[in-house]
């Protein structure tokens, strides 16, 4: 037998412990079910505060300059004094050249730098592109990584590149959390995701995410639902918790509710905390801080 082809079998040896084979319109019918049954008995405040501190504080502009981060930072620094009532947000994510910008200009404690990497938002550079720039990134601050899969790897089914690839940028990471893209909305189907979810956690991931949110469909409570199962599932097989993230598209409130709400059904109270569910957006924090304050905030 060939070397890759063993290899191959590895990877389809693992899809085979679990059901891949999903319905979309089983699924869809599974989420609207949760939505119109549980969200709205998560509407409340402290359910709100509590996204708030699950927050990754998003700046992906290709207009992003030294000084609109440190400006973006020094907000972060201010929430603290302005709102002592209220659990700072979780991480700034910003491109890999701005690590540094956040590490010199955050003071708050427990906030954490995340950084896109790896070829984001494509993920289609050279493999020492990704480990290189990877390493950079934690050298100038970073404590979290986010990258995406090799979303073409994985659809022509080459699932040993793929995989090597998380991998090799785990082994980078080390200690610091990698969290990783399936970009849902170009795998299309409950199957592509689930299968997605599962190698890239086999692989590595110490958190999964949705979408760059640079692609549309971006996060989606159909792909949510779909990778917290598989969150689930990989739990009850190996004991390793995995973190989830939905980005992308979470545009209102009740975006994110559904999103908490979906965590918290399938996946229970033991991942509601910030080192297992985070929100990667950045119009979420005003509307949240809004809802919570009861009046309109432009804060951020």
């Amino acid at each position: 037998m060939e070397k890759n082809e063993a290899t191959q079998n590895k990877y389809d040896a693992a899809l085979a412990k679990y059901n891949t084979q999903l319905d979309d319109a089983e699924v869809a019918a599974q989420v609207a079910k949760i939505i119109a049954e549980k969200v709205p008995a998560n509407n409340t405040l402290e359910v709100k505060k509590f996204l708030f501190h699950c927050i990754d504080l998003t700046t992906l502009n290709s207009s992003d300059n030294d000084e609109s981060v440190m400006k973006f930072t020094q907000k972060v620094n201010q929430f603290d004094e302005e709102f002592p009532d209220l659990k700072n947000v979780a991480a700034i994510c910003v491109y890999p050249n701005f690590a540094e910008i956040v590490k010199d200009t955050l003071e708050v404690e427990n906030v954490n730098i995340a950084c896109v990497s790896a070829g984001f938002p494509s993920s289609q550079t050279f493999i020492e592109v990704k480990v290189a720039e990877t390493a950079m990134a934690i050298m100038e601050g970073a404590d979290e990584i986010d990258i995406v899969i090799s979303i073409g790897k994985f659809l022509s089914e080459d699932y040993e590149t793929m995989c090597d690839e998380i991998q090799e940028l785990k082994d980078v990471c080390k200690e610091h959390h990698l969290k990783v893209i399936l970009e849902t909305g170009a795998l299309k189907t409950a199957s592509n995701i689930k299968k997605a979810s599962i190698l890239s956690m086999y692989a590595g991931a110490d958190f999964i995410k949705t979408s760059t949110g640079k692609q549309q469909p971006a996060a989606t409570p159909e792909a949510a639902y779909v990778m917290c199962q598989a969150i689930k599932e990989y739990y009850a097989l190996t004991g390793n918790k995995i973190g989830f993230k939905p980005a992308g598209g979470i545009n209102c409130v009740n975006d994110a509710l559904i999103y908490y709400t979906i965590v918290k059904e399938v996946l229970g109270e033991e991942w509601l905390n910030n080192g297992l569910f985070r929100l990667g957006t950045s119009h979420l924090a005003n509307l949240l801080l809004s809802e919570i304050k009861g009046e309109e905030m432009k804060f951020f």
